[in-house]
């Protein structure tokens, strides 16, 4: 068997290693930054010998939904993760979807490993590796958890000293750095058919492109981006999401309180707002995000919510189920009676009460909506027969497997570029 087909999409199986990188929240603009302040000669050399594209991610803009698009291939319609947190209308309670229970399509990698491949995956938090690890025979570990991989769970033991770094915090940049390291450690002691790196978000969080610590973190990523080049690797890169600042000129946070809001308009227990980026991880961007969803309650009229949302200056668009679904590939039955979009500069909470933002030390940066949608699609060899369509983050796999040739070589670069 030289192919298989997961979700109606056909992948070749990889001839030469082939490492995926998701750089969570990676708007383009930091790379382009870091090229030209000097600091990234591996995405630099992308533009000579490798292609630079870019294209849509899903939505939400969100971690959960995009990663879990990447490894299957597909859109939340069919694999079911619509956000990192949803309204469970069985349980009856809000809860995080980080259990590979909700996932409802296989994914790549395991289908990969199926046919007897090598895999290999490194995720930085552990909320993913559940996911991502779904019914994977291979190695799969957090850099959260490093510390605790064991041979049954995980496919790997003795993670730290193995990678040679110290188990890092959830909130640094080192966490992401552990997964690169892991993944050259990986590369160099397994050599894997096929690896699946995917960092945290920390850094783009609190620092903005051309910052020096926004470059000293893509310099990182840069040097054991070069490293598993020089060890033959196929490498694909793309992101989850981008990244945008959510302030006013005066750096101040712009946030639209929807159940505040509602509850004022309409009267308390007249709906729910659920904010789908909730996570443990909430320090560096007090889970506000720029997309929500909102169920009706008590026989509340869907036109006098829709009304009251439009009102609030903050609101880009409110999208009925139906319409969300249809326009963003989503299950229609993990998301609210609507879905709320903010503008670019402005994120979405519930009441101002349930939001703590004494972590935010910097001005508030956050992603969730439509401007940050645009993510790059980045190969360190050349592609042939791209496909003439509207391109997603979730083909980086197939492009990276079925339309890249083995050898390294010399190309133009590809049109779309997201590197300058």
């Amino acid at each position: 068997m030289t192919n298989i087909t997961i979700n109606q999409r056909s992948y070749q199986l990889p001839s030469a290693p082939v490492v995926i990188v998701c750089i969570d929240g990676c708007e383009q603009e930091y790379i382009n930054q870091a090229v030209q302040a000097g600091v990234a000669p591996f995405f630099k050399s992308l533009l000579s010998k490798g292609a630079v594209l870019s294209g849509d991610c899903v939505m939400p803009s969100f971690t959960n939904p995009n990663n879990l698009s990447i490894v299957t291939g597909a859109p939340p319609s069919v694999h079911g993760i619509c956000g990192n947190y949803f309204y469970d209308t069985e349980q009856n309670a809000e809860v995080l979807m980080n259990d590979a229970r909700y996932l409802r399509a296989p994914t790549v990698l395991a289908a990969m490993a199926e046919q007897g491949l090598k895999v290999a995956v490194v995720t930085a938090k552990d909320k993913l590796r559940a996911l991502l690890g779904h019914q994977l025979k291979g190695i799969c570990f957090s850099a959260e958890h490093a510390d605790k991989a064991s041979l049954e769970a995980n496919g790997i033991t003795d993670v730290l000293a193995q990678v040679g770094l110290p188990l890092p915090s959830v909130y640094s940049a080192d966490l992401s750095e552990f997964v690169f390291a892991a993944g050259v450690m990986l590369m160099r002691s397994q050599r894997p058919d096929l690896m699946y790196l995917s960092t945290t978000d920390y850094v783009q969080h609190k620092h903005a492109p051309g910052t020096a610590d926004a470059n000293a973190f893509y310099a990182m990523m840069d040097r054991y981006l070069g490293q598993l080049d020089a060890m033959g690797a196929v490498i694909g890169i793309t992101a989850d999401h981008g990244m945008n600042a959510k302030t006013d000129a005066l750096g101040r946070p712009q946030v639209a309180f929807l159940q505040d809001a509602l509850d004022q308009a309409l009267g308390h227990d007249s709906t729910r707002v659920l904010l789908p980026i909730t996570d443990p991880y909430v320090v560096h961007h007090g889970a506000l995000g720029s997309y929500a969803t909102v169920y009706l309650k008590n026989g509340t009229t869907q036109q006098a919510v829709v009304d009251a949302l439009k009102a609030i200056p903050e609101v880009e668009e409110v999208l009925d189920r139906a319409t969300a679904a249809a326009r963003f590939e989503l299950p229609p039955d993990r998301i609210g009676d609507l879905v709320v979009l903010a503008h670019r500069l402005a994120v979405l909470g519930t009441s101002a009460s349930k939001h703590d933002l004494s972590g935010l030390t910097v001005p508030l940066r956050s992603h969730g909506g439509l401007s940050e949608q645009a993510v790059p699609l980045l190969f360190n060899r050349p592609l042939k027969d791209i496909p003439a369509r509207r391109l997603r983050n979730f083909d980086v796999l197939q492009l990276a497997l079925n339309h890249t040739p083995v050898p390294a070589a010399s190309a133009a670069t590809q049109p779309h570029a997201a590197l300058i």
